[in-house]
């Protein structure tokens, strides 16, 4: 009787771990790249316009620039201290380059590091060779890294292109209402030639 209620509950358990098994195999992984991620958006305008207002986003919202090593590609960051001891890093990296067909193409990853004030406990050492001690000497207040990570928000990256677009479009305003080379033969076609009416 035990041998039969023994071996049948083997048989569950193997019907249990065959059911969870196909199971997971019907659940594959979350994908790790879309065309929906939020990271890109396309601009109408030159390179030269959408690039110079991708740098003023950043300026006005106080990130300080590094010097970039490529062209197109800028790098900011901005500092936070929600409390005492917490310090907050904002780190951005853009992209933008012209598409050559009247618009351009913006990319950015924002990483968000935060740094909080840990105690650490220091030692002293002792002695020579086998001889060494390590005794406790104190202990002082560090900043330590507690969590980094990239920031999937969709709402923050509508907001800085959103602010890439307002100074996009003040910029071709400014542009378009520059006195240009474009109506300058018409000026000149309404003009008398000099001397036209001598013989």
């Amino acid at each position: 009787m035990g041998a039969h209620a023994t071996s049948g509950i083997e048989r569950v358990g193997a019907v249990a771990a065959i059911m969870l098994l196909s199971g997971c195999a019907h659940h594959p992984p979350p994908a790790q790249f879309s065309t929906a991620a939020p990271f890109s958006r396309t601009f109408t305008g030159s390179g030269d316009v959408v690039c110079w207002s991708v740098k003023r986003a950043l300026l006005s919202q106080g990130y300080m620039l590094d010097h970039p090593g490529e062209a197109g590609v800028l790098t900011g960051s901005r500092e936070a201290q929600p409390s005492p001891k917490l310090n907050v890093t904002t780190r951005l990296q853009t992209t933008c380059a012209d598409n050559r067909n009247g618009t351009s193409i913006v990319f950015v990853t924002a990483m968000r590091e935060e740094n909080k004030l840990q105690k650490m406990k220091q030692t002293t050492s002792m002695g020579v060779g086998p001889a060494t001690l390590t005794m406790p000497a104190g202990s002082a207040r560090v900043l330590g890294t507690v969590r980094r990570e990239t920031i999937k928000n969709p709402d923050f990256y509508n907001q800085f292109f959103t602010l890439v677009q307002s100074y996009s479009d003040q910029e071709r305003v400014s542009q378009g209402s520059r006195p240009g080379d474009a109506d300058r033969p018409a000026r000149l076609s309404s003009e008398s030639p000099p001397n036209s009416d001598r013989p």
